[in-house]
């Protein structure tokens, strides 16, 4: 590709798990790639095999200041997304959210780039529907242990689709639900990792109240190509729209393949359900299949075996 046509991307939280994987794609996909990460959550051993090459570029940079570079498109990523990290500094996660949407949507402005904006379905909160459509509002506790995420990521929603109107600027919103595989953080809290971890380690797995809770797991790699096909999708087109996988599985589903596809022999032990844990959450994806014709394709079992082999070559080394 000749130079003068190579996209600029930026990609902010471009170290995490998301992050990294975007930054891979983007570059497979012929793009110059800006990796902008504080390290928070991210870590340099998820981009180390992309330094070396020709078209990757990492910056050490927190969004809660402005930044000043030329770029055809922005991807915002940074943010923690796992209660274990976004509860660690509560304040400084709304910043990153609200501060941090501020300052790339400036960005932008100048530029007058597309700019994409991982949101997550947090937004939705405890769901009083089901499955959760891109019209429902959410049921979110404003001033619960998890809201400086859910009201952090739902303000930059508004402030998104205010500079959209204010502005005229191109934006595109994600919803992301639960996404699993190589890459993600070991201690992350997040079930998928939990699960994993404990049972490569032949430690009980952990389940709070009976299991019956209910997720649906999205491979990283079906949501990043959605990622890349809402970027690329036509400009009136803004979402929010909903990314992941609509198998729902039981929570207790879960540990158990996670056990028989590690061969371990942990057993499965109860705690109290923590605050506000959202009972139930599956995405409707209808709206991404019509306009981005985007549908996850990894079954649970499938991309469980490449994140089990990544966590289980992590914890050897």
């Amino acid at each position: 590709m000749a130079e003068l046509q190579r996209r600029k991307v930026l990609v902010t939280g471009g170290a995490g798990f998301l992050g990294s994987h975007l930054c891979e794609r983007l570059l497979a996909d012929g793009a110059d790639v800006l990796c902008v990460d504080n390290y928070f959550t991210g870590t340099r051993d998820n981009i180390l095999h992309l330094q070396n090459h020709p078209h990757f570029e990492m910056m050490r940079h927190d969004v809660t200041f402005p930044l000043y570079v030329e770029v055809d498109e922005i991807y915002n990523l940074a943010c923690p997304a796992s209660p274990v990290h976004y509860q660690h500094d509560p304040v400084q996660t709304t910043k990153t959210s609200v501060h941090g949407a501020i300052n790339m949507l400036g960005l932008a402005k100048r530029l007058r780039s597309r700019i994409f904006q991982a949101s997550t379905s947090e937004v939705y909160g405890d769901p009083q529907q089901h499955p959760q459509t891109e019209s429902y509002w959410g049921h979110v506790n404003p001033i619960g242990f998890r809201a400086c995420y859910d009201e952090g990521k739902r303000c930059a929603e508004t402030l998104f689709f205010d500079y959209h109107r204010q502005h005229a600027l191109p934006i595109k919103v994600a919803r992301i639900f639960n996404t699993y595989g190589p890459r993600m953080h070991p201690n992350d809290g997040r079930v998928v990792s939990n699960f994993v971890v404990q049972a490569l380690r032949g430690e009980s797995i952990t389940i709070y109240g009976e299991g019956e809770q209910t997720r649906s797991f999205c491979y990283v790699d079906d949501l990043i190509e959605g990622f890349v096909r809402l970027m690329a999708s036509r400009e009136d087109f803004t979402g929010p729209v909903n990314l992941g996988n609509p198998d729902e599985f039981s929570i207790r589903e879960l540990a158990e393949a996670v056990i028989e596809l590690t061969g371990s022999a942990s057993k499965i032990v109860h705690k109290e359900l923590p605050q506000d844990d959202p009972q139930r959450r599956r995405p409707d994806i209808s709206l991404a299949g019509k306009e981005l014709d985007w549908a996850p394709k990894t079954p649970l079992r499938e991309g469980l075996l490449p994140t089990i082999a990544y966590f289980d070559k992590l914890l050897s080394d």
